[in-house]
């Protein structure tokens, strides 16, 4: 280092791995659901849709997932998670409504991630019990 020169420092972030949030949203009734997963595959969507039907909402005829187009949110992947029979008990519950790229819906989602992120994902999370 030179005479005079200001001492530097150096940062490098290192990443601990990543998670993923499943989140499910009443808007009317304030309800928020989520579920922490390592990854964002097929099954665990199928898992989130089930857990949606079996315990946050047992007693309701329809439940509507309004959603994005991602590639595992289809109901190809209740059939590739359960059998047959379970996949359609739990279809025979679930509507999935696909959004445009640009819809209004998006306004309402991104608010209630919005809050997730100013309540807790803003900063670093050691490990995934914590997030949940």
């Amino acid at each position: 280092m030179k005479s005079g020169s200001p001492e530097k420092y150096d940062y490098e972030y290192v990443r601990n791995g990543t998670a993923n949030i499943f989140m499910a949203s009443e808007f009317k009734a304030g309800k928020r659901v989520t579920r922490v997963t390592k990854r964002r595959t097929m099954k665990d969507f199928a898992l989130f849709v089930k857990m949606l039907d079996d315990e946050e909402y047992p007693d309701v005829e329809v439940v509507i997932l309004v959603m994005d187009n991602l590639s595992t949110h289809k109901e190809k992947a209740l059939y590739e998670t359960f059998t047959k029979d379970e996949a359609e008990r739990i279809l025979n519950k679930i509507e999935f409504h696909y959004t445009l790229k640009h819809a209004s819906w998006l306004n309402a989602a991104e608010i209630e991630i919005n809050v997730m992120d100013t309540e807790c994902t803003d900063r670093r999370i050691g490990d995934t019990q914590r997030l949940v």
